[in-house]
């Protein structure tokens, strides 16, 4: 069970995670000693499973996003299992989500333009069994975008 300390700890850490236990005993009125026990003991109970380097999409040319809604023809274990097989070797998607509704998954794909998706629809997304349909939402503007459940 989190305490108070522990939430407001969680919540600077994904504000920046590289801030050293010095800085975080500072704000939240503790040794650094306290600060520094606090965060093994979330990472061991995995309450934090990792911590990243967020990139800027616009400067790797990777800045396409796409939401690509897939339905497979059937719903058995063995198409699904497939799928997500394949699914995980495509570095393009960052995400993929099963969901319930009209489409079976979700996958959230980052490119550098409309050509290089394209090609990957082509290539490699269709050329995965048991694809029925896809339907492609392309990002005009990002509105929000954060890693962070505030606590």
């Amino acid at each position: 069970m989190l305490d108070s300390v522990d939430k407001k700890l969680i919540n600077l850490l994904q504000i920046d995670s590289k801030q050293t236990t010095k800085q975080l005993s500072l704000q939240l009125n503790l040794s650094i000693t306290a600060v520094y026990e606090r965060i093994k003991k979330l990472e061991n109970q995995n309450i934090i499973e990792k911590y990243v380097a967020i990139v800027n999409k616009n400067k790797i040319d990777k800045s396409f996003l796409v939401f690509c809604h897939v339905k497979l023809i059937q719903h058995s274990k063995e198409y699904v299992h497939t799928f997500e097989n394949e699914i995980l070797k495509l570095e393009e998607v960052s995400e993929c989500f099963h969901v319930s509704g009209d489409y079976d998954y979700i996958l959230k794909i980052y490119v550098k333009d409309m050509e290089t998706y394209r090609n990957f629809m082509i290539t490699k997304l269709t050329a995965i069994k048991h694809i029925g349909s896809t339907h492609s939402t392309f990002a005009i503007e990002q509105v929000k975008n954060t890693t962070a459940i505030n606590l």
